[in-house]
């Protein structure tokens, strides 16, 4: 296993389980713990993780981007949840939006049977995962690869984004709270966001239930700016009153 690799793997297991052992990454990994020490030091080093004496946690600032290969393998039963819901949005002839969040790669999965879909994203990984659907027009926005994202982004993609109409959009975020509405930890990232929202007629908002009452650095929308938020089980009652005030549809 690379060393790039491994620390990958250590980040998805500090986001599920919130902290991790030297020893234990040690044996697991079979490696020497020094290594892992070292590991843990590069990774504190980039913001993604916080060195403890013997171990570390995990950094819970919505402000760092973690790799995509990390976030694709983190909350994935309740992104799969959300990615069935949000599927049977989607009909035969749609004409669809996704994002490079690591959800859109769920839905996806889901939507593979419909015939006739005209997809339009930025996400690298997704164009890989339709890459054999002869029966789809899958276009790419174009634009700069973010570095560990696998998204493409940039004003050329915004432009390109902006050119086209679509039946419905789907975008993911980092957090959504009461008075910021939604918000995401990088700009160029809010930027394709908010232009994948503008062309939709539907606009749909994919979080799971880790993101309610989390607010990150930049503000993408206010809430009353989507149309539906689908999250995997029911938010607290101040939410559900929320999003009925905002007139947004709630689907879990």
């Amino acid at each position: 296993m690379l060393a790039i690799e491994r620390r990958n793997a250590i980040l998805a297991k500090l986001s599920a389980e919130g902290k991790v052992i030297v020893a234990d990454l040690s044996r697991e990994f079979d490696v020497t713990e020094e290594t892992i020490r070292r590991d843990l030091e590069k990774l504190d080093n980039d913001g993604l993780a916080k060195k403890t004496y013997g171990g570390a946690v995990a950094n819970e600032k919505l402000n760092t981007d973690l790799p995509f290969n990390v976030r694709k393998r983190t909350n994935v039963a309740e992104k799969q949840l959300v990615a069935e819901k949000i599927a049977e949005l989607i009909h035969d002839g749609d004409y669809i939006m996704l994002d490079a969040s690591s959800t859109a790669i769920y839905v996806t999965k889901c939507i593979k049977d419909r015939k006739n879909i005209t997809l339009i994203t930025n996400s690298v990984e997704i164009l890989l995962e339709m890459a054999d659907k002869k029966d789809w027009n899958i276009l790419s926005t174009g634009g700069a690869l973010k570095k560990g994202g696998l998204s493409l982004v940039g004003s050329s993609a915004e432009r390109m984004i902006r050119g086209f109409h679509v039946d419905i959009a789907v975008c993911s975020c980092k957090g959504l709270d009461l008075r910021m509405g939604i918000t995401d930890s990088n700009e160029k990232e809010s930027q394709i966001k908010q232009a994948i929202f503008a062309a939709a007629d539907r606009k749909v908002l994919a979080v799971d239930d880790s993101k309610f009452d989390k607010t990150s650095f930049v503000r993408v929308c206010d809430i009353s700016e989507i149309d539906t938020v689908v999250t995997n089980a029911r938010p607290d009652d101040r939410w559900v009153e929320h999003l009925k005030q905002k007139n947004v549809e709630l689907i879990f």
